[in-house]
């Protein structure tokens, strides 16, 4: 049950192995996401003209995107750490989504906007490539918008649902004004998000 402590969730043996599965599928799928953005980053693609680029920047939105998704994030993981069943659906749904984003990459190759501002995340730079160069070719979907999302679709209370789409449509406009995303790779962001929350099992409502 979502409800269960702790103490609760550590003295039933199944959901210990749960938590051994899941951290050791998240561990390789991180490792092999790491392994494909460097080879992302050097893989030519597409190139279109996104209309709304055309309307407005490039702006530099690093620092507002910065504070409002690691905010957010540190945010979720307080909150979620209360009740370690919904902890370890988001960890899977993450891991769920990570594989999502994998093969739309893979799919549907696509090369920077021309106008776009690089947007320096030294944590996640460090994390996927090991180096600190910013990723550029990363596009389809925007990582930062879907997580948020998903955060969203995993988390029971409606307060902190409504929060976390909010903060996912700040944060999708600000991607978009810098240039680092085209507004396709915000537009689906949300979709992939709920489809990684469902096939996981970790929808929850109010």
């Amino acid at each position: 049950m979502a409800t269960q402590t702790w103490k609760q969730f550590l003295q039933d043996k199944r959901s210990i192995t749960l938590v051994v599965i899941t951290l050791a599928t998240l561990f390789i799928t991180l490792f092999s996401y790491m392994r494909f953005l460097s080879a992302v980053e050097i893989r030519t693609g597409v190139r279109f003209v996104d209309p709304m680029h055309s309307v407005i920047g490039p702006i530099d939105m690093t620092w507002p995107i910065f504070i409002l998704l690691y905010g957010a994030l540190v945010m979720a993981i307080v909150t979620m750490c209360r009740t370690p069943v919904i902890l370890f659906k988001a960890v899977r749904a993450y891991t769920m989504l990570i594989g999502i984003r994998i093969i739309c990459m893979w799919l549907l190759p696509l090369d920077p906007p021309a106008t776009m501002i690089a947007l320096q995340d030294p944590l996640v730079q460090l994390l996927t490539t090991g180096n600190t160069a910013p990723l550029t070719r990363d596009l389809f979907f925007s990582g930062h918008t879907s997580i948020l999302c998903l955060v969203g679709f995993v988390l029971p209370q409606r307060t902190l649902k409504i929060i976390f789409f909010l903060l996912a449509a700040l944060v999708g406009v600000a991607v978009i004004l810098q240039h680092v995303h085209y507004s396709v790779d915000v537009v689906i962001a949300p979709l992939a998000a709920w489809a990684a929350v469902s096939m996981a099992g970790a929808a929850e409502t109010s």
